[in-house]
């Protein structure tokens, strides 16, 4: 089986140093270094698909553009890629977002996928009108998505739930194919949700020992409900000819941290509801100062390198995913099969700038795993068969 690789769609702007924000932080100054425009974005996209990853993602929030618009833009700029357009249910009915991911598979030519986002930051989350609780909005979730499955599968819906009800729901025209269902979780609700309803459980960048036991526990969760998954991981990525570049690159990121604004965003981060969150805040502790002096001492950031070529420094200005594989093309290419070998199948990926460090990664990690047979180009046109010469006489 090939490993499956998305890129990352930077709708709250892009920068050659680290743009923060995300999980109710607002996106840093330098976001407005390169704008989310669509021929910016549509640049990305475009490298992305040459490149031979799969899909996209794209978040959602206060912080950042709209995905489904975005998405729908972009993808008429772009040919085969395919869109993980992060969404929040409740933000708008199932019945609607069944309707809206059938036309948006139409009008693509099936390169839709969903990432349900079910949303940690309860004052974020009243900002668009929802007052649930953080289990309310997970036990939502499960309803929503029930009642999107059933839709897709051309069923008429009729459900009273706990938040959701619907009468005599239908669509005209179901999705073909039917979008796969993305979705990540670390709180015993979200295990349950991904394990009844979702295609792929995302994992943020923690240490293989840590992801290992997550697969696990959701593995058991699915097995109960009578379905398999597959598994992915969210990672950002720093990957150089030399290890030594690559960990001069993220001492230069480290070193434009401003000390004010890492000291901000973690305590916004610190009242984080998500279990997720808070579990990538324990990996760096907010150890600035102390990364910085290793670094501009040209040393690896102490305290941040949290397994072999796995670098938490990210997380000191961003939210959601704060980790970072960090190496030469072979030392990454080991990292990613190292988390294969535990079941990890796809690989969400990101790095700064979003556009130039898609080459990075496609020319010199996916070549390197291609020979060790873990993957091929998922739209490279098979070779043509030699010509027949025939025998002089």
């Amino acid at each position: 089986m090939s490993l499956t690789f998305h890129w990352f769609l930077p709708t709250n702007g892009d920068s050659r140093h680290v743009v923060g924000g995300g999980h109710g932080t607002p996106a840093t100054a330098s976001g407005r270094d390169r704008p989310p425009t669509v021929a910016y974005l549509s640049q990305i996209a475009r490298a992305a698909e040459d490149l031979g990853f799969v899909g996209a993602l794209t978040p959602t929030g206060a912080w950042c553009e709209d995905a489904w618009l975005t998405t729908a833009m972009v993808a008429q700029q772009s040919e085969r890629l395919k869109f993980l357009v992060a969404f929040r249910p409740g933000f708008v009915s199932p019945t609607l977002a069944a309707q809206m991911a059938s036309t948006f598979q139409r009008q693509t030519g099936g390169r839709l996928l969903l990432n349900a986002v079910t949303g940690g930051e309860s004052h974020e989350q009243r900002a668009y009108g929802d007052f649930l609780d953080k289990d309310a909005r997970y036990r939502r979730t499960g309803e929503f998505l029930q009642i999107v499955r059933e839709l897709w599968e051309g069923k008429t819906v009729d459900l009273a739930g706990e938040h959701l009800q619907v009468e005599d729901a239908r669509l005209a025209r179901v999705p073909d194919p039917v979008p796969e269902i993305y979705f990540g979780g670390s709180s015993p609700a979200a295990g349950e949700v991904a394990a009844r309803y979702v295609d792929v459980y995302l994992t943020w960048g923690e240490p293989p020992a840590q992801v290992a036991e997550k697969i696990a526990w959701i593995r058991g969760l699915a097995a109960k409900q009578g379905r398999t998954l597959r598994f992915g991981i969210r990672l950002h990525v720093i990957t150089r000819d030399t290890s030594e570049q690559a960990w001069a690159e993220a001492h230069r990121l480290l070193d434009g941290f401003d000390p004010e604004t890492v000291k901000s965003v973690q305590a916004g981060l610190a009242r984080s509801e998500s279990e997720g969150q808070q579990r990538m805040l324990a990996l760096h502790g907010g150890a600035l100062p102390q990364a910085l002096d290793s670094a501009r001492a040209g040393g690896t950031p102490t305290g941040l390198e949290i397994h072999p070529n796995l670098w938490a420094g990210i997380g000191l200005v961003r939210g959601g995913a704060g980790t970072a594989l960090v190496g030469s093309h072979e030392e990454v290419a080991e990292r990613i099969a190292e988390y294969h070998r535990l079941g990890i199948d796809e690989f969400v990926l990101s790095g700064y700038p979003h556009l130039e460090e898609a080459y990075w990664f496609g020319e010199g990690v996916l070549p390197r795993l291609a020979a060790q047979g873990l993957w091929r180009h998922p739209f490279a046109k098979p070779a043509a068969p030699a010509a027949q010469v025939p025998f002089a006489s």
